[in-house]
């Protein structure tokens, strides 16, 4: 039997990293991702823990249902966001065991899905939840579960990366793009870009950013042959370099005194995609390595 008071905080805080990354997947944002697992706390705190076998098991349900009640709303606000949508930055460094299930493309892939798959999917997939558990959590029963999951599987699975990127490669690669991307070296970013590469910037209606995506080689080195005009070719300082949501990125300091994220998609020696986010409301947290 669990003590009845007094271990409420010692019992959540071991678990709480676990459920701000399952939130953080589901809402795709830190401020919501922290806000639901507090209320979680709350709900922990208030509850007869005496009748709780699985803290984990209670604190992942609490925590999805919470997210699944967001998500409702979420997709009327996506439906009028101005651009393309992308979370939240995350920066990692070092962390690349979770570079695959954090990565920007699944967590836009995610984003594809129903609530209800994504919830399947995230508690199954990524943190190895049996079906009867998730079944509890979601109000279906296994089976309907098991096939949330199993579509949801077939609609990421191609948005996983084909292989884990060297960390040396995703350096040299990065440098080399920020140089050339903010130099307007145009040489240089068509041997490092894909033909077929795609850039997403994400400013949310609030700072510049281009308002579709841009596909081609073409379209995409001319979109930083313009930042880098703009810029006058001045490279803007550079606040972090590492893994961003597990893509090599940077983040840079730009003109405007705001901070900027860019996540590079590498595959075979080239990038396939860049993802920039720019909206000031889903760059807090990173604030302070501008001061």
């Amino acid at each position: 039997m669990l003590p009845p008071d007094g271990d409420a905080a010692d019992r959540f805080q071991p678990l709480r990293p676990g459920l701000v990354r399952l939130a953080y997947r589901m809402l795709g944002s830190i401020a919501e991702a922290e806000d639901v697992v507090q209320e979680a706390y709350i709900r922990w705190h208030q509850t007869d823990r005496t009748l709780i076998r699985e803290p984990g098991a209670f604190l992942s349900k609490t925590v999805t249902r919470l997210c699944l009640d967001i998500l409702k709303s979420a997709r009327v606000k996506r439906e009028t966001y101005i651009g393309p949508w992308l979370p939240e930055p995350v920066l990692e460094a070092g962390d690349e065991d979770r570079a695959e299930d954090l990565s920007l493309t699944l967590m836009m892939a995610l984003e594809r899905l129903s609530p209800l798959e994504r919830a399947a999917f995230l508690l199954h997939d990524v943190f190895g939840l049996g079906f009867d558990e998730i079944a509890a959590t979601l109000d279906r029963d296994p089976a309907a579960c098991r096939q949330l999951a199993a579509r949801a599987r077939r609609n990421v699975r191609a948005e996983r990366p084909r292989y884990a990127i060297d960390r040396e490669e995703g350096e040299r690669m990065t440098d080399a793009f920020f140089a050339a991307s903010r130099s307007g070296d145009l040489t240089a970013l068509r041997h490092l870009l894909a033909e077929n590469v795609v850039a997403q910037t994400d400013g949310g209606g609030i700072r510049n950013a281009a308002l579709n995506p841009l596909f081609g080689i073409r379209r995409v080195a001319g979109l930083f042959l313009g930042v880098a005009r703009k810029g006058g070719g001045r490279l803007p300082p550079v606040l972090y370099k590492g893994l961003i949501n597990g893509l090599p990125g940077f983040v840079t300091l730009e003109q405007d005194g705001m901070v900027q994220t860019t996540a590079l998609d590498i595959e075979d020696g080239r990038i396939v995609g860049v993802y920039i986010v720019r909206n000031p409301e889903k760059l807090r947290h990173l604030a302070d390595l501008a001061d």
